[in-house]
């Protein structure tokens, strides 16, 4: 009997060439977990991940699902996949979900977290997983920066992909700012996002917190819809999707 199954996962993407699966690399989280699964079932598994993270961008709850006639209980499968996923991807949950629920279609909003180290240096053992800036930032301009981002906007300005010819409309519900000690933790809500638009608004929020840009010209990057009139795409170290949200 074919079952659909849910899994919340976490991963260090150093060395990956993002989630998504692509015919030039094996080097996909999406790739690999698809093959330990294809292992268990003993033919092809697609898995559905909620969101595909770019190289080198890390998760610490990606929701994913996929369907298999799996004949062993979920604690036994949880078990099977971290005992033959790499070390650097964890199924943190399985269980059985709704035959209808797809983690992607299904998502309502997402939070990802952005991780900077403002001061002299950057931790050894922390270097793969923080922004090392390695500035002091003017987080107060920052904040009134990120105001102009809230609600409804198209977003063009923000996303790398010069292409896009779906919409590019999207809703930010908030995003907050935590500092702790040398280190700027940013997390953005939102209804979804667009190719790089995370790491782009962190960019461009960056500039603003050193003092390259005024707070009040989010209003005219928003409106140029312009990847240009943005400011740079910050690395991918710093960022970890955070969680997915669903209706319950």
């Amino acid at each position: 009997m074919i079952k659909n199954y849910r899994m919340v996962l976490e991963y260090d993407g150093s060395r990956y060439d993002g989630w998504q699966k692509q015919g030039n690399t094996e080097q996909t989280v999406q790739g690999k977990i698809e093959n330990v699964l294809e292992r268990m079932v003993g033919q092809p598994v697609e898995v559905h991940g909620s969101g595909r993270t770019d190289a080198g961008v890390h998760a610490l709850a990606q929701v994913a699902n996929f369907l298999g006639d799996v004949q062993m209980p979920e604690p036994e499968i949880k078990e099977y996949l971290n005992k033959y996923l790499p070390e650097d991807i964890a199924v943190k949950s399985v269980e059985r979900a709704p035959d209808r629920f797809h983690s992607r279609l299904h998502a309502e909003e997402k939070t990802y977290l952005y991780r900077i180290e403002m001061g002299e240096r950057k931790q050894v053992f922390e270097r793969k997983y923080i922004y090392g800036l390695l500035k002091a930032l003017d987080v107060e301009a920052m904040e009134r920066a990120a105001a102009f981002f809230i609600g409804e906007h198209d977003f063009k300005s923000f996303c790398s992909n010069r292409k896009m010819k779906k919409s590019t409309v999207r809703t930010i519900k908030k995003i907050e700012f935590e500092q702790q000690g040398s280190r700027l933790f940013i997390r953005y809500t939102g209804n979804g996002f667009l190719y790089n638009m995370v790491r782009i608004l962190t960019g461009t929020l960056i500039e603003v917190g050193l003092g390259q840009r005024k707070a009040e010209e989010m209003k005219e990057i928003l409106a140029a819809k312009d990847r240009n009139a943005a400011g740079c795409t910050a690395p991918p170290e710093g960022l970890f999707l955070e969680q997915v949200h669903y209706k319950e």
